[in-house]
């Protein structure tokens, strides 16, 4: 085993230093069989030589965490987001996160099979994320608006539609309605998902005719809830199960893009003045209900409209894994024992119970959605709204505070995603794996 880096005052003396320790254990790590094929043995070596590196990844990125961004970024002149900034490191700094040809690799494995190198991208993100500058920096390019957002805004301001594969947008009066549609999967969230509804969200914001957003799910094609709308059943386990959820594109770009544009806007940029972000109020509208990663949405809107048979639901315990922002969020709606009873003990919370009413504002007859959504989202038109939640969001969960939560998130929600007991649930058979509810069962069974 390599013995313990020595480290220096300088930056380019630890850059080499790492670099040198990194590629050495590398070598190591790939003369060993891929984890499918290893004896115990093999095993117990290959997690001592991971051990050792992201050990040495941390000390080094505590030490030069900013430095290391100065470089990705040419001392912040550029604006790239994750996935291009985790492709620069790879480049820039031998061993530091995976190479794009490891993660081709990791990427055909289901996910108990991987070598988990997504933690190492954990490790890179967290350090950035804590280091002030870096970290504010890297929130504010994740809140501009998407290439494909840009290119697609000329043709939404003109048809007043755009249809993707997991999402669709539609102008109607001075409202952008984001509707869901992986309809076979319960709206299962999955890497196209988040990519499509970042794409829309930037719509919403970029076009002028629009002043407000809300946010729906489909109608279903799944045969349990089939003619139903349904907002979302969360993360797609079975994608997940598979290896096709990515980290960086999903696990950590929902909640630095979107949904953080959700909330704080499009960042503003140097040209704008004042130098505020652009923000517009948001509507949720809750048909059956809104299970994990939907869940977390809600706690991004300024107003919920929850059907009477819908329900909010949490089960970050049951699947291993960390909900997202959920765990800085929930509490501001429902005191701290409740959320821990949702986050920590899967307590569903059903739109006619007391407490929905700090989830949900509007409960209606399910009849009565469509009605209902059209009168919320016009209350919402108002100027003084776009101000006035700016400031309630800056008071709730001011940006520092933001950027420190998803520091240590993305350490440990990389970690949790090779967890053993993450994954031994995953190879269990699917009935047992799935948890209880036909929603539970909906997420994993269906593709």
């Amino acid at each position: 085993m390599n013995p313990a880096a020595a480290w220096s005052d300088t930056f380019e003396t630890d850059r080499h230093v790492a670099a040198h320790r990194l590629t050495d254990t590398e070598r190591q790590l790939a003369a060993l069989p891929i984890r499918p094929l290893r004896d115990a043995g093999q095993e117990q070596r290959a997690a001592a030589l991971h051990a050792t590196t992201r050990r040495l990844r941390t000390e080094f990125l505590s030490r030069h965490a900013e430095r290391v961004y100065d470089v990705l970024t040419d001392n912040r002149t550029s604006r790239p987001r994750l996935a291009e900034l985790a492709r620069s490191a790879a480049e820039a700094f031998p061993g530091l996160v995976p190479s794009p040809e490891q993660l081709a690799q990791e990427a055909r494995l289901a996910q108990p099979d991987k070598e988990g190198r997504e933690i190492d991208q954990g490790i890179l993100f967290g350090a950035l994320l804590a280091a002030p500058r870096a970290g504010i920096h890297l929130m504010e390019s994740m809140r501009l608006p998407t290439p494909r957002a840009l290119e697609l805004l000329a043709e939404f301001r003109r048809t007043g539609e755009i249809v993707l594969d997991a999402a669709r947008l539609e102008r109607r009066a001075a409202a952008g309605h984001v509707t869901i549609t992986n309809g076979h999967c319960l709206n299962a969230e999955d890497n196209q998902h988040v990519a499509d509804m970042e794409t829309l969200v930037d719509l919403v914001l970029l076009d002028p005719q629009v002043r407000v957003g809300v946010l729906r799910g489909g109608v279903m094609t799944h045969p349990r809830y089939a003619g139903r709308r349904v907002f979302s059943a969360g993360i797609n386990l079975k994608a997940f199960k598979a290896g096709a959820i990515s980290f960086v594109d999903f696990l950590l770009t929902r909640g630095l893009g979107y949904i953080s544009k959700l909330m704080r806007g499009l960042a503003a940029t140097d040209a704008m003045w004042p130098a505020s972000p652009v923000q517009k109020p948001w509507l949720a509208a809750v048909d059956t209900f809104a299970i994990g990663g939907g869940a977390q949405i809600l706690l991004a809107c300024d107003q919920v409209v929850a059907a009477a048979d819908a329900y909010f639901s949490l089960p970050a315990a049951n699947e291993g894994i960390v909900p997202g922002v959920a765990n800085l969020r929930l509490t501001r709606y429902l005191g701290a024992r409740p959320a821990r009873q949702v986050i920590l003990g899967g307590r569903a919370i059903r739109a006619e119970e007391p407490d929905a009413r700090l989830l949900f504002d509007d409960v209606v007859d399910p009849t009565g959605m469509d009605l209902a959504v059209e009168a919320a989202a016009e209350r919402l038109d108002n100027p003084a709204v776009i101000a006035n939640r700016h400031m309630l969001n800056l008071a709730d969960e001011p940006e520092d505070s933001f950027r420190r939560y998803l520091a240590e998130f993305a350490v440990q929600q990389a970690m949790r995603a090779y967890s053993p007991d993450v994954l031994a649930k995953m190879a269990a058979p699917a009935d047992a794996a799935s948890g209880p509810g036909e929603e539970r069962d909906g997420r994993t069974s269906v593709q």
